[in-house]
């Protein structure tokens, strides 16, 4: 049997969630698939941590990064946030003109954000959660700590009020803006110094505070706030306590808007001094203070507990009910921080759901050299097996029950059973599964008749008037249509979206018993 990195692996076992749960899987899998197979790739765009991604702007390289831009997004989307009402918090109204126009709020650096993203977007997974997943990919892939990672954001459907505070404002409107977003005067100026490890200060936001290209008015210049602008490290406090920074805001060409001077020196630099001694104490203060900013949410929003991972995840796993009658089960399975091992094999095994045999099933799950990914500037690496097309075939007249999978290193010892910590996996139910009939914008579900399935509906994504957004789902209630067949399913059937916008992903949920089950599993009508 091969090792695991054991204290990481037990760790994670003790706090993860319980899979399924659709919405967990979906948060899961944003937060720790970073890099590669069966991920979204937001690492890519801070890999290497100097990257900086526009279309248009010239001169940027080495004045700004992606990692920069999104920590400063993240803040400035959760600057509204007032304390005292509950209103505002980190809610994507950023992505607003009306909110990008204040003065408050110079510069490309949200859009730029926006757009790394907002391809994610769904029911699960809101575009205020994707600001705040963001902030930990910057930080842990550009050397800074691991930082907690809640979901369940809801993306605002109007701009919220101003409240940015700006460099030329003095100490005491600084620190009444901070307090009004929750945050003491000590923490002001951690987050301040924890915010500005990353990143510049540039021309086309602050000509008075930095200077223009001479020769190319039109090409973008930048003082950075430290020597290590795309590394997170406590340089930031350490150069402004030594004498030798050149942080712009510090020591700029405008004095009335050296801010972090004001700020950092408010408290005769006791906090900085701590800083520029302790690089721990620095990363520990920006992580409880990183985390604090991005959990800054409206009150009427409630987050889910934080996002550890699976230590074994099925994913995508599915019953396709085929046109021939049988059954299809197709999906993957992810080891998380696990050692390459290229003997490795794993089977899924599971027993009938139907009928009185005992008779236990197995199916091997492949694995190819791309079926590879990682978290953390891959510290941490997953490896993927199965196949989300075809894995084995189902009888319909024994259904498809519990299931664990079996991991083989072959290195002498016994295989491993991965079981969930003992609970087992299982689908919410074997009597729902998409039907191989579902074809462009009509969506066919088979459900097994004698099963007491009350409802069968879609929950189909929707987005925010301006499509930037996650809206709550389109409801689609399935309708049965026709007798039971051979095997005792009958097909509901409905319209999943207009023709031309047909690829919308969605959820199929039913009612059984009065109790509500989601598959697990995003669905786009490809079957065609």
């Amino acid at each position: 049997m091969e090792r695991v990195v054991t204290a990481l692996f037990l760790a994670q076992q003790a706090f993860a969630y319980t899979w399924p749960s659709p919405r967990l899987d979906v948060l899961e899998g944003m937060r720790w698939d970073q890099l590669g197979y069966s991920s979204f790739e937001p690492a890519l765009f801070v890999t290497p941590c100097d990257r900086y991604t526009h279309p248009t702007e010239k001169g940027s390289k080495g004045v700004r990064s992606n990692a920069a831009d999104w920590v400063r997004a993240a803040y400035h989307d959760m600057a509204t946030y007032n304390v005292e009402t509950g209103l505002g918090g980190l809610d994507a109204s950023i992505r607003f003109g009306a909110e990008q126009s204040r003065p408050e709020n110079p510069g490309s650096g949200f859009n730029n954000t926006i757009q790394f993203i907002a391809g994610a977007l769904g029911r699960h997974f809101s575009l205020a959660d994707g600001l705040a997943l963001l902030v930990p990919m910057a930080v842990e892939n550009c050397g800074g700590p691991e930082i907690d990672f809640r979901g369940g954001r809801v993306d605002a459907t109007e701009p919220n009020a101003a409240g940015v505070p700006e460099p030329d404002q003095d100490i005491e409107t600084h620190t009444a803006a901070f307090k009004r977003q929750g945050f003491s005067p000590t923490e002001m100026i951690g987050l301040v110094a924890c915010g500005h490890s990353f990143g510049s200060v540039q021309s086309s936001n602050f000509p008075d505070v930095v200077k223009q290209n001479e020769t190319d008015p039109t090409s973008e210049t930048g003082v950075a706030f430290d020597s290590t602008m795309t590394t997170f490290d406590n340089a930031v406090a350490a150069q402004y306590i030594n004498g030798t920074t050149t942080n712009p805001l510090v020591a700029g060409l405008n004095a009335t808007k050296n801010s972090d001077s004001r700020i950092f020196s408010s408290d005769r630099n006791a906090t900085m001094a701590a800083f520029a001694r302790n690089p721990a104490h620095f990363a520990a203060t920006c992580k409880h203070l990183f985390e604090r900013m991005i959990n800054t949410v409206p009150k009427s929003v409630h987050l889910t507990e934080v996002i550890r991972p699976l230590p074994v995840k099925p994913v995508e796993m599915r019953l396709t009910y085929r046109k021939d009658g049988t059954i299809a089960l197709s999906g993957d399975v992810r080891l998380f921080n696990v050692s390459e091992n290229d003997k490795r094999t794993v089977d899924i095994v599971w027993k009938d759901s139907l009928g009185q045999s005992n008779a236990v099933h197995r199916a091997a799950m492949p694995h190819t050299a791309a079926m590879k990914g990682s978290a953390q500037a891959s510290k941490i690496q997953n490896f993927w097996y199965g196949n989300r097309t075809f894995l084995a075939t189902v009888e319909p007249e024994r259904g498809f029950g519990a299931f664990h999978f079996e991991v083989d290193g072959h290195d002498g010892l016994e295989a491993r059973i991965e079981d969930q910590g003992g609970l087992g996996f299982a689908l919410p139910t074997d009597a729902v599964m998409i039907s191989e009939e579902t074809c462009e914008e009509n969506t066919h579900v088979a459900v097994r008749a004698n099963a007491g399935v009350q409802r069968v509906f879609l929950e189909i994504d929707q987005f925010t008037e301006d499509s930037q957004g996650s809206a709550a789902p389109l409801i689609v209630d399935l309708v049965p249509s026709g007798k039971a067949d051979k095997n005792g399913f009958v097909i509901w059937s409905g319209k999943s979206w207009a023709r031309e916008t047909w690829s919308t992903a969605y959820g199929i949920v039913a009612v059984i018993n009065n109790k509500r089950l989601e598959l697990p599993q995003e669905n786009r009508n490809d079957f065609c």
